[in-house]
């Protein structure tokens, strides 16, 4: 059951770095737009990216605590 937790925790790292790369893009489109501040979109693709990561991190933990047999779900 762990190798799941952690084949998971490692597809959400790549959904991670694929949500980093279009809120770059769409930094530099407001750049070029002439924007002075961060696009909504970008703010919530940051959001969404963290939300993600921290999935991945859960999913890891859950993968440390099978490994020594002590799972703490509070």
């Amino acid at each position: 059951m762990s190798e799941s937790f952690e084949a998971l925790a490692v597809r959400l790292d790549e959904i991670s770095e694929e949500i980093a790369d279009v809120a770059i893009t769409e930094l530099k489109a407001a750049l070029r737009r002439g924007e002075q501040k961060r696009p909504s979109v970008e703010r919530t693709l940051t959001q969404a990216r963290r939300a993600v990561e921290k999935a991945a991190r859960l999913l890891r933990h859950l993968n440390q605590t099978s490994d020594d047999g002590s799972a703490d779900f509070d």
